[in-house]
């Protein structure tokens, strides 16, 4: 028993010295770089939703003319798509702040 104890008391002994691992400092580092070499995530991830969106249009159009009887599979396609980038975007400017 009194071996439980001393385990036991060794175990605390070396919990309270031990630190965590430095996750801030490099996280703040991450930003940093990223705020400094590239420009809002949120802004790219809008240009890229807007570029998915116009394509998306054109060949929903084109389907639609060629005759094509289900485009809705499509169009829910092309909108999720834009929809997800659009969320990506603000998801890394949330955890970023890029």
């Amino acid at each position: 028993m009194k071996k439980y104890i001393g385990l036991i008391a060794l175990l605390l002994l070396v919990i309270t010295v031990c630190d965590a691992q430095p996750g801030l400092d490099e996280m703040q580092q991450a930003q940093a770089s990223l705020t400094s070499s590239f420009f809002s995530a949120l802004d790219c991830s809008l240009v890229i939703a807007a570029i998915f969106g116009i394509l998306g249009a054109v060949r929903i159009f084109h389907n639609w003319q060629m005759g094509h009887p289900r485009i809705d599979q499509a169009v829910a396609g092309w909108f999720f798509a834009a929809l997800f980038m659009i969320l990506a975007g603000a998801f890394l400017q949330a955890l970023f702040g890029i």
